[in-house]
């Protein structure tokens, strides 16, 4: 019969395995360099923000964090590494509108469920677009854009930087909400829409403040509302479009997700750790200069956002007819 020494020798080993595993689970977190996943290249508006959080954010978290760029598919090729990935907190996925809400209609097959396959984190930053007209157009406020589309039905023409864009269903959502009838014309970037606006090919679109304030300033171009729901501050002269069509909104929004079944203690501390960069006048300061508004909250908050925002831009994806190129 065993001795009492040789029991207590056996339940250790028993328990060792125990106390390693709970050790392992109590590990802090960040325990290594973290992935930051983008689904687009670099240089776009996605790429920018991201770029602007890795200082703020390796400095609070004392580990590296390495964006890697992996376009295609609309950024679902992305989203599927980052939904795939070892749900610890390491791997990081930029969402937006794009991929995580309008995406879900506009393919016919998707690899990943924005709602199940990921932990929202926080609701990074929004952007509105502008209404912008050619100034030969005989109109100066929403309200005029209307009355005119409604005179010639379906002469009137808007531009976008391709089938599914923001630009695109903002157009399509504006139609939906006044009745209005005017044709689509997908361009292959929003730079060649934009010259071709100025040069009168197209009669308006909705755009990014970056690439068309500066023509709207210079006269090239008329800038008539912004797509937030209230006043922007980098253009604060502009009204909003809902001023004139009660419920439009339409933002470009960028937040942070990760893999679904990450611990919800490693999800509170990104967060916490990115509401306190977020609340820097430095990041508010270098995320305006981009015509981007910080935003931050509590993940429960952007997982809302997120359920709101599916719906809404599905409706308009199928009410336009639009599919993925």
């Amino acid at each position: 019969m065993p001795n009492n020494r040789m029991m207590r020798v056996i339940c250790g080993g028993l328990l060792l395995p125990l106390g390693v595993s709970a050790h392992a689970a109590d590990a802090p977190f960040p325990a290594k360099p973290i992935r930051f996943v983008l689904g687009y290249p670099p240089g776009g508006a996605s790429d920018a923000v991201a770029r602007l959080l890795v200082g703020p954010m390796t400095a609070r978290l004392g580990q590296q964090i390495v964006i890697d760029n992996r376009p295609g598919a609309g950024g679902n090729i992305a989203g599927e590494i980052v939904a795939r990935s070892a749900p610890d907190g390491h791997t990081w996925f930029l969402g937006n509108n794009g991929i995580l809400a309008t995406n879900q209609a506009l393919y016919a097959k998707m690899p990943f469920d924005a709602l199940r396959d990921f932990a929202t984190v926080v609701l990074l930053a929004t952007q509105p677009s502008v209404l912008v007209t050619h100034p030969s157009l005989p109109v100066r406020n929403v309200k005029d854009l209307v009355a005119l589309a409604k005179a010639r039905p379906g002469q009137l023409n808007y531009a976008s930087s391709g089938t599914g864009t923001a630009g695109h269903l903002a157009g399509e959502l504006f139609k939906g909400l006044t009745g209005v009838s005017y044709q689509h014309i997908p361009y292959k970037g929003g730079g060649p829409a934009v010259i071709d606006l100025m040069s009168g090919h197209v009669h308006f679109m909705f755009a990014t403040a970056a690439s068309v304030i500066p023509h709207a300033r210079s006269g090239r171009l008329r800038a008539l509302a912004v797509t937030s729901a209230q006043r922007s501050p980098s253009v604060p002269e502009l009204p909003t479009v809902a001023e004139g069509i009660a419920g439009f909104e339409a933002l470009t929004w960028h937040g942070i997700v990760v893999p679904a079944a990450t611990p919800a203690a490693v999800v509170a501390k990104i967060n916490i750790e990115m509401n306190a960069a977020l609340a820097t006048s430095e990041l508010k300061e270098r995320l305006a200069t981009q015509g981007v508004e910080a935003r931050g909250g509590k993940p429960e908050e952007f997982a809302a956002f997120l359920r709101s925002e599916i719906p809404k831009w599905s409706k308009v994806v199928r009410d336009s007819g639009a599919k993925a190129d």
